[in-house]
């Protein structure tokens, strides 16, 4: 994180990477390029929200709205009566279009708004409500993620004994790359980043470490807990595995995770599993699975400074 702004004056490159930032601010508030308006947006919030320079106040309180306007309400205005309500996507769909959203937008998005709002309220300019988000409507989203039937009124919910607690990317099926192979139903596929996501969601939108859907994500969490792999996914996501994992237990104030084998420290776990895997040149990338651009070194070495940040954050 940006402790100092006075800093920045010592980085060229931290200069210039803020200065493209604010050069790809749009109209509407938002910060992107062609697409994937709500995911820029939600990261590019952050990296202002961590400067908190006085003059980004309006790009940042703009920014925000975007964000915050990007959040489903698809069939009764102000009801959760379509399964992706509350839920955000990656921004700029057509009008008229279906409602789409997925857990890793949305806890990209709920994240820059949290910090965001916090911001505001602690410089003594707390936003709007017209320009925050529903963060009940949120949670009812999040919560139709989890496999988790009390708190879930999705069809699916509960079936999967296995995974209880668990999250999928979407609050409906989706079918595999390639499609439906047998014609039949489509199960929900639950992993390990995407449940991190779920939690660390719920605590954004605050929920408290007693709720049961917290409880029910860390039994899972616990139960398939590794360092090895992004669990349900295996090499793919591996990086975005390791940097979620580390923010949500971070966050939560968990520094000792209960698994099949005992208590475990994730800290040193992550801490010795990273340093392992570092390349060379001091880079990292997963040489195992390209997905989602994690054979690009620059990202998944962001991903792992990101990741090891959270861990010194535990262990101060």
């Amino acid at each position: 994180m940006i402790q100092d702004p006075a800093n920045e004056a010592k980085s060229d490159e931290l200069k210039r990477g803020y200065d493209f930032l604010l050069r790809n601010v749009k109209p509407d508030g938002g910060m992107y390029t062609k697409a994937r308006a709500n995911y820029n947006t939600a990261i590019c919030l952050m990296a202002l929200v961590l400067r908190a320079r006085p003059e980004d106040e309006e790009i940042i309180r703009r920014a925000r709205r975007f964000v915050a306007h990007q959040q489903n309400d698809a069939d009764t205005p102000g009801k959760t009566d379509n399964p992706f309500d509350g839920g955000i996507g990656y921004g700029g769909a057509q009008p008229g279009a279906p409602a789409h959203g997925d857990l890793s937008n949305t806890s990209f998005a709920l994240e820059a708004l949290y910090y965001s709002k916090k911001l505001f309220e602690d410089s003594g300019k707390p936003v709007e409500k017209k320009d925050d988000l529903n963060w009940n409507a949120a949670i009812e989203f999040v919560s139709r993620c989890q496999n988790l039937k009390a708190t879930n009124d999705q069809p699916w919910a509960g079936q999967d004994q296995e995974n209880i607690g668990a999250f999928g990317y979407t609050p409906v099926p989706q079918a595999p790359r390639g499609g439906k192979k047998d014609g039949g139903p489509v199960p929900m596929r639950y992993y390990g980043s995407i449940s991190y996501a779920g939690m660390l969601s719920f605590i954004y939108a605050g929920l408290t470490p007693e709720d049961p859907r917290i409880k029910a994500a860390l039994e899972w969490l616990g139960a398939n807990y590794t360092v090895d792999e992004n669990p349900g996914m295996g090499a793919e996501g591996l990086y975005y595995y390791y940097h979620t994992m580390a923010k949500s237990l971070a966050t939560a104030g968990i520094r000792t995770l209960k698994t099949k084998s005992g208590a475990a420290d994730w800290t040193a776990d992550l801490s010795r599993k990273l340093i392992s895997l570092q390349n060379a040149d001091g880079s990292w990338a997963n040489t195992a699975s390209g997905r989602w651009m994690e054979s690009d070194p620059v990202l998944v070495t962001a991903y792992t400074v990101l990741a090891l940040e959270q861990v010194q954050r535990v262990m101060k």
